[in-house]
């Protein structure tokens, strides 16, 4: 990566809606690593839930929206493997737009996943950060296998002062979020989060953390209906020592 990297983060609507704070981990964690970073206004929503709802045309406007607000940056970074993965989809979105596909295949090759970024392209190895946890880390189904992350989040979080990571059992499987899938298939989908659960629990985990935010509200949900007081947080916050902030699913102090 060259010094001053121009990167833009797409920050994620769940992001921006809900945990905010996961946006400003992912700036801080960026600059320090040397980028130069910057916040599309113009922004929205990576088309992903249109995509997967068969909504071609709108997963289209959408895409290239995003196209455009991206061109000026040499990469582009989210905190979400899903939306990253969403946004390598592009060339098959727009597939029959002559004029966008070229943009599209840029915007693909150029864009990362916040870990991957930091350690693959950025050549960060470690972080000043502190939170003593004994944790788990859920990796979400499109940050393994559309992404190919794994070894990146668990080298950062390594380096964090007092964090104690411990692998689930069925780590690769998915908790039951995978965006509409919850809402088509509730009672399976509650199913696959209650065992995801079980597993992190089975650990002797205080702390689930996740790369994927669609994935820990889903699960700290479910963990908040039934009672169960595992703390959840994104990667990001962790590695950028914001810690102290409620877990997702506890009340603001």
């Amino acid at each position: 990566m060259k010094p001053g990297a121009r990167v833009g983060l797409f920050v994620t609507c769940l992001v921006d809606l809900i945990r905010p704070q996961i946006g400003f981990a992912s700036v801080k964690l960026l600059e320090d690593a040397g980028c130069k970073v910057s916040v599309p206004e113009v922004q929205t929503c990576c088309g992903q839930p249109a995509w997967n709802a068969g909504a071609d045309k709108d997963a289209a406007a959408i895409a290239r929206q995003v196209v455009d607000a991206f061109v000026p940056f040499d990469y582009v970074v989210a905190p979400s493997g899903s939306c990253a993965g969403m946004l390598k989809k592009y060339p098959d979105v727009l597939a029959q737009d002559a004029a966008y596909l070229p943009r599209a295949h840029a915007l693909a090759a150029k864009t990362h996943e916040l870990t991957s970024f930091l350690v693959k392209i950025a050549g960060m190895t470690g972080v000043k950060a502190a939170c003593a946890t004994r944790a788990c880390y859920h990796d979400s189904c499109s940050s393994l296998r559309e992404m190919n992350v794994k070894a990146e989040p668990r080298r950062l979080l390594a380096t964090v002062e007092g964090f104690e990571l411990v692998e689930l059992t069925d780590g690769a499987v998915c908790c039951g979020f995978g965006g509409l899938f919850s809402v088509k298939y509730p009672e399976i989908s509650e199913r696959m989060a209650d065992d995801k659960i079980a597993d992190a629990q089975k650990t002797g985990a205080e702390t689930l953390v996740g790369g994927d935010l669609g994935c820990l509200l889903h699960l700290a949900g479910r963990m908040e209906r039934q009672g169960k007081t595992l703390r959840v947080r994104h990667v990001a916050e962790v590695l950028a020592g914001v810690g102290k902030e409620p877990a997702l699913g506890e009340p603001e102090t």
